[in-house]
């Protein structure tokens, strides 16, 4: 029984969904204690309990500890099974982080998986659908994994209420991905969604980042979704490379100005256009758990945070992989090799 701290580090839900995923994968069970300890909120909150619930049906899993509030958790898992999957969060409860959790152990089912999840799907503290779609998705694919998502409904703070809908084929073996450098510009836009909202907000959020990114009209797309699937509001920035994609976000929130809106999505494209970077913050957190299935890999990425940190640690309690980092003044480098190889 793999014993882990779920205040060590970033102390956030990472160590949680990182645990399940690998416990299903490796077979090995594991028990945590002080779960989301370092929140306003601690323990689990519902997204979370769905991850534990989804990875337990998926995997047969005995688990105890598995109620909201929790602080504490065992799970044996049982063999992935793939098939047909429905998991209802119930709240505005992120969406993409609960599949996060289970198509990685999905990928080695002996059968091909669809797995159904009706929630939020743009919150904050979790990546929006597009950017599973149009960042991770790609890279996945480059190592050998056969997965679609598709955004059947919008699902904003507070009410969700969205829909996503992920297929994920067999992967017998993930491959090995080296990925330094971006390869030359493609292109950069910015999308504004407004469900039940006036217009006029997403058109002040394109109009700032026109002005402060020196875009053109073509470049800025308003999307005006049903009233029913709001109230809400989300921009997203996507800048698109030869070998990888970048998305920011910036979320609507109740009395958040649409300006500031958009100048979280913008503080975070400028911060990753200046590096030399492949992966920003949040997609190298999402690289390392496939790379160490993979076997190793490699990558350049903007900020070693401490959630990176954190995630490389958990994922050595179960595979026989070092991780670490190598900082530089305008990119950083995330290296992924098993113990068997010397480095």
């Amino acid at each position: 029984m793999i014993e882990l701290d779920g205040a060590a580090g970033e102390g956030g839900g990472q160590i949680l969904r990182s645990a399940l995923a690998l416990s299903m994968i490796t077979g090995q069970p594991f028990r945590i204690a002080n779960i989301r300890a370092n929140r306003a909120r601690p323990g689990l909150m519902r997204q979370h309990l769905v991850a534990v619930q989804a990875a337990a049906r998926v995997s047969g899993a005995t688990v105890t500890g598995a109620e909201l509030g929790s602080s504490e958790l065992s799970f044996v898992p049982g063999p992935v099974t793939g098939g047909d999957y429905d998991f209802a969060i119930g709240s505005a409860g992120s969406c993409t982080l609960v599949l996060q959790t289970v198509v990685p152990a999905l990928l080695y089912a002996p059968q091909a998986s669809s797995v159904r999840i009706t929630g939020g799907t743009h919150n904050t503290m979790a990546p929006p659908v597009q950017f599973l779609q149009q960042a991770w998705l790609p890279l996945l694919a480059r190592m050998g994994a056969q997965v679609d998502i598709e955004l059947k409904r919008y699902g904003f703070y507070p009410a969700g209420g969205g829909e996503v809908l992920a297929t994920v084929q067999p992967c017998a073996q993930l491959r090995q991905l080296v990925l330094m450098e971006r390869g030359r510009f493609i292109a950069a836009y910015a999308d504004a969604y407004v469900a039940g909202l006036p217009p006029n907000v997403g058109r002040r959020e394109l109009d700032r980042i026109g002005e402060a990114m020196t875009w053109q009209a073509g470049q800025l797309h308003l999307h005006r979704l049903p009233a029913e699937q709001g109230p809400g509001n989300a921009v997203l920035i996507t800048l698109e490379y030869e070998h990888v994609s970048e998305v920011c976000a910036g979320f609507g929130a109740k009395s958040l100005r649409a300006e500031a809106v958009a100048q979280e999505a913008i503080v975070q494209a400028r911060d990753y256009m200046a590096s030399d970077a492949a992966a920003g913050e949040h997609l190298a957190d999402q690289l390392m758990l496939p790379m160490a299935l993979a076997g190793g890999g490699s990558f350049t990425m903007t900020t070693v945070s401490l959630h990176a940190e954190t995630n490389a640690q958990v994922i050595a309690r179960f595979l026989p992989i070092d991780i670490y980092f190598e900082r530089e003044e305008r990119r950083n480098t995330c290296v992924v090799k098993s113990t068997c190889q010397p480095r």
